[in-house]
């Protein structure tokens, strides 16, 4: 797979090199230079094909100009062996695609696990180490150690803010013999950010430790949640006759993004339901638009390193045709004061309990449904995290499973011995000379 940056196409880098230096020196995000045809691969899964088998056809699929075949299933194979998303019908028209059933209960596990066994994978073909350093919340950062807990040639500096480093198991961090560094800010999330964005604006240290990003920046992290919609077609294909839809809550763009990349690698697919914000929302006319693409690219700031967004991906999917965009995206508008009753609709109804962002995506789906029905349409609606985690949602209300209740025990629990410092890099540049013996 060759890559090329949103602000430049015409300079392509390989998979390799975009996931190990994953800031292109343009100020854009690393995306796809070509499309891939993947139907013999997609049209050949169905219901019995495994999560872990999917992830290992696709991943060979995509990367096979560079990894063999054994390599492509091991890297899946390492990264899923225990994990898959669940799909369930809801209804004649509604399926529910939930993301929540990695170890952690969050969506980026699935993300993280397939990234950092290709990460390593790669590291150990090349014979070298490289450092992730990421500013974090709790939830996201559980997810982290998790997926990178135990790796051999990667090392990972985790930076909270004060009194949010809760639920990591001690035995993964480095002061127990871990590959985990837990540092405590002195400050907020926004202070952490800032000091990882000043970290990896300097190239310096970028090049000396081996640093990468594992966010959505990084297109090794964004790349595995294609997985997720070739996963719910072949559970699907041979149930549905109409046009699929998939209901994406918005967030970052990263999973609206990654559904985008599986169309344009030829899945079947009729469109993208999502609840709309100030970056993508409908004209006067109801045509769905980008509200930031007025501004060239090259006038504008540098991605964020520290807290990523994917809209420019997704402008530079639709940049060649437009209409593309109004014909496969459609933004709903969607108050965040609905929430509390569109997740009892949804419960009352089906039976599920639905994440805030979920809860949005579903509303605009809800809008929708008349002019789908019509067409004899099928929506997949995407569901994120774990709802238990959300604290206006209790365990007993989403029916959490044992396995959840305790997980959602050891989350509260505060992790002891991290390092505090001041938010400025020079604590971390001592970290990292330290952690890597560099």
């Amino acid at each position: 797979m060759e890559l090329v940056s949103t602000r430049n196409s015409t300079k392509k880098v390989s998979f390799r090199n975009a996931v190990l230096d994953c800031i292109p020196p343009d100020g854009g995000l690393y995306v796809p230079a070509n499309e891939a045809d993947l139907r013999p691969w997609i049209l050949y899964m169905d219901e019995t094909t495994s999560f872990p088998s999917v992830a290992g056809t696709l991943t060979s699929a995509l990367l096979k100009e560079e990894f063999s075949p054994v390599v492509c299933e091991r890297i899946a194979g390492s990264a899923f062996g225990a994990y898959a998303p669940q799909i369930r019908q809801l209804d004649d028209f509604l399926y529910s695609l939930e993301l929540y059933h990695g170890p952690t209960g969050c969506h980026k596990d699935f993300g993280f696990m397939w990234f950092s066994s290709a990460l390593e994978h790669i590291l150990t073909m090349e014979d070298r180490t490289a450092v992730v350093l990421a500013a974090t919340g709790g939830m996201t950062g559980r997810s982290l150690a998790s997926a990178f807990a135990g790796k051999k040639r990667l090392k990972m500096i985790l930076v909270f803010a004060k009194g949010a480093l809760t639920g990591i198991d001690p035995s993964l961090l480095a002061w127990n013999g871990g590959n985990i560094w837990s540092v405590e800010i002195d400050g907020s999330l926004e202070d952490a950010q800032k000091l990882v964005r000043d970290v990896y604006s300097n190239r310096t240290l970028v090049t000396q430790y081996g640093l990468t990003l594992a966010n959505t920046m990084n297109i090794g992290r964004l790349l595995p949640q294609v997985f997720f919609y070739m996963f719910a077609f072949s559970r699907l294909r041979k149930k549905v006759r109409g046009e699929i839809f998939y209901g994406v809550p918005s967030g970052n763009y990263g999973n609206l993004v990654a559904g985008l990349y599986a169309w344009k690698f030829s899945l079947p697919v009729n469109g993208f339901i999502t609840d709309a914000t100030h970056l993508l929302s409908c004209d006067i006319s109801g045509r769905c638009q980008c509200n930031g693409s007025a501004i060239p690219l090259e006038s504008r700031n540098f991605a964020d390193p520290a807290r990523p967004s994917n809209i420019e991906r997704l402008e530079q999917v639709f940049e060649v045709n437009p209409a593309m965009l109004r014909g496969l995206v459609f933004p709903v508008a969607v108050s965040s004061a609905d929430v509390p009753s569109l997740i009892e609709e949804a419960c009352s109804k089906y039976g599920i309990t639905l994440d805030t962002p979920a809860a949005l995506a579903y509303g605009a789906v809800q809008q929708t449904r008349d002019r789908i029905d019509s067409d004899e349409g099928t929506v997949v609606l995407v569901s994120k995290d774990h709802p238990a985690f959300e604290s206006s949602v209790s365990a007993s209300q989403c029916d959490a499973s044992l396995d959840m209740r305790e997980r959602l025990a050891l989350a509260a629990v505060p992790v002891k011995g991290a390092v505090r410092l001041s938010p400025d890099s020079a604590g971390i540049v001592k970290i990292l000379r330290e952690f890597t013996g560099k």
